[in-house]
């Protein structure tokens, strides 16, 4: 898709748009450093700041975005667009049919968070969260990956031992638009004796199982070829088939060494013995907590970048760690899991392995010269908010290109 030339920014306007939405795409003072050559790669991305903190980190993710872009001499156009509780307040519903059409018509989806305490209250149909649910059916995207590693700087940050934590490097892959969030029948009733009843359907059919079960197998072949599958198959119907298709798929992927494992058993050794670990494979509920569990071990959820990806068109690309109400506006939160969303809408999203290696190797750099945000922050470290840290990833991002003439990482 067409783009503007190289540092364009296209940005959907409308009178009611708040300050902070606006800003999340438009260009901050830092100095973008051009490609030498005229960009002949252009990529559009739907950028969806969301509510809360996402209006914090995204233009943090997006700024990384566009110096990556331009130093390896790729066009991204940014669009920014509504959705969660900003959406409606703006047209009253919390995914506008513009905001869906133009994603599926994007090449990314770059999602800050939805939700918010103001809210709560609304009906199913019009809270925040039913955005990211339509977003994602409308996407039909299927597969969610949340990587969890843990960067030898932070290892001090762990809430474990370190020595429990240390070279921790897993996939979490989580079936994203099946199981008990998803299917149906579901809703509200009156039993009997009169008492109020809210239910939900715990189901998973053969197609939904077996196409998750392929991107994790063909995930675990390019890690270290270990995939364990997480289950409740001593008592779920749906764990039982799940349990079953799995073990069916392993037949073709001879090389990938399989395991099963129990939810609650995978949760207890996920923090006794995290390093066992390579890649794993989960229905939408177990994955929600479990990786909300690993998030423990790098030391916050302010590192966690994930992925959703369906067979074609655009995934949707978004830090696990949602709208974090008392931290919005405090310049507290650590961007770091948007930057590293952004590194993975470059490598899924893009196939620009090149910029995604920047964005990382960038992250790193920062962490090496020991600026931290306060849910990271160590005894002789530097404390700094969203905002610096942002430039520092900026810096050290052009700083790869200052000290190598040029030839990137």
């Amino acid at each position: 898709m067409a783009g503007a030339l190289g540092l364009g920014v296209h940005v959907v306007t409308r009178q009611l748009l708040p300050v902070a939405f606006i800003s999340a795409t438009k260009q901050r003072g830092s100095a973008i450093r051009c490609a030498a050559n005229t960009p002949n790669k252009r990529y559009n991305i739907a950028v969806l700041p969301g509510d809360g903190v996402g209006n914090e980190v995204i233009p943090v993710a997006v700024d990384a975005l566009r110096l990556a872009a331009s130093l390896e001499g790729l066009d991204l156009r940014f669009e920014e667009l509504p959705i969660g509780g900003v959406a409606l307040d703006l047209v009253g519903v919390p995914l506008p049919e513009e905001t869906l059409t133009k994603a599926k018509n994007s090449d990314a989806v770059l999602l800050g968070a939805v939700g918010w305490p103001k809210w709560d209250n609304n009906r199913k149909h019009l809270k925040p969260i039913t955005a990211l649910l339509q977003l994602r059916a409308g996407l039909e995207v299927f597969s969610n990956l949340r990587p969890i590693t843990v960067f030898p700087q932070l290892v001090d940050s762990t809430f474990l031992r370190k020595d429990t934590a240390e070279g921790v490097d897993l996939m979490i892959i989580r079936e994203l638009t099946g199981g008990i969030y998803n299917a149906h029948p579901r809703g509200f009733t009156t039993n009997e004796q009169g008492d109020e009843v809210g239910f939900c359907t715990e189901s998973y059919s053969a197609t939904e199982v077996d196409r998750i079960a392929r991107v994790a197998f063909d995930i675990a072949k390019q890690r270290r070829s270990k995939l364990c599958s997480v289950d409740k198959a001593t008592v779920l119907e749906g764990s039982m088939l799940w349990r079953k298709r799995v073990t069916s798929m392993a037949l073709e992927y001879p090389e990938v060494e399989v395991s099963h494992l129990l939810i609650d058993t995978a949760a207890m050794d996920l923090v006794r013995h995290p390093r066992q670990f390579d890649t794993i494979l989960t229905g939408v509920m177990f994955g929600d907590i479990l990786s909300d569990l690993a998030a423990m071990i790098p030391g916050s959820v302010g590192l966690l970048p994930s992925a959703a990806l369906g067979d074609s068109g655009p995934g949707i690309f978004e830090p696990v760690h949602g709208s974090a109400p008392k931290h919005y506006g405090k310049d507290t939160v650590n961007p770091l899991a948007a930057v590293l969303s952004a590194a993975m809408l470059f490598r899924y999203g893009l196939k620009e392995e090149s910029a995604a290696r920047r964005i990382e190797i960038a992250v790193s750099d920062v962490l090496d010269r020991g600026f931290r945000t306060r849910d990271i922050h160590t005894p002789g470290t530097a404390l700094v908010g969203c905002k610096r840290m942002g430039e520092e990833i900026l810096r050290s991002l052009d700083a790869r290109v200052s000290t190598s003439n040029g030839s990137g990482v």
